[in-house]
């Protein structure tokens, strides 16, 4: 009876470290772009961090350390990030960690829909040209959509007292903009196929528009 419960000891010994306990051995790698990595670190000497690939544990992923900002395990946070104006790093790290909240805050709940929405009808109306130049109205869209102002809703942001610092509007934005031009590159795409797709069935049909 003593060696059974003693086997049984030893296998949920053994199930434990190698499940729940495990997870406690985990790597947080905080990227400056406000990305999370949840991984095994294995070095991170000669300006890069090897991690063990979190899909193929046989695998490396190679991290440049310049876009860490820090890694956190059970031991605590490891802050990488320094100051270096000369590398266009001028933030310190608490202005670069609200700056980080920014971005990860307009990443989980910031959306354009006016910028594809907007977009989708300047491209099917350009595409009903069937001009060659019709991808120009668009394309010229894109890029205005990142010049108006990008403007912060509480309900978006994690910490209302994050507002309180100019960094996390900065970050805020930074990826607001971003965001709004990916949703006008799409709506355009999609405004051009609708466009050119529409001319090209009226033309089947004897009903061009050019007429």
């Amino acid at each position: 009876m003593k060696k059974l419960l003693s086997a049984i000891l030893l296998f949920s010994m053994f199930f434990l470290l190698n499940s729940g306990f495990s997870q406690t051995g985990k790597d947080t790698i905080l990227l400056l772009n406000g990305k999370v990595i949840i991984a095994n670190v294995i070095d991170t000497t000669k300006g890069v961090t090897s991690i063990r690939n979190p899909k193929d544990s046989l695998k490396k992923i190679l991290i440049e350390n310049d876009r860490i900002f820090s890694i956190s395990n059970n031991k605590g946070e490891s802050v990488m990030y320094v100051l270096d104006s000369a590398s266009g790093k001028e933030f310190s790290i608490e202005e670069m960690r609200y700056f980080i909240h920014g971005e990860q805050d307009a990443e989980k709940a910031f959306n354009a829909p006016g910028a594809l929405w907007g977009n989708i009808v300047i491209g099917a109306a350009a595409g009903l040209t069937e001009s060659f130049f019709c991808p120009i109205p668009p394309f010229a869209f894109i890029a205005f959509s990142g010049l108006p102002r990008v403007k912060i809703k509480k309900s978006t942001v994690s910490n209302i007292d994050y507002l309180n610092h100019e960094t996390y509007k900065m970050g805020y934005k930074v990826v607001g903009r971003k965001k709004r031009k990916v949703s006008s590159l799409i709506g355009g795409g999609i405004g051009l196929g609708v466009g050119i797709g529409t001319a090209i069935l009226l033309n089947s049909t004897g009903n061009s528009l050019s007429k």
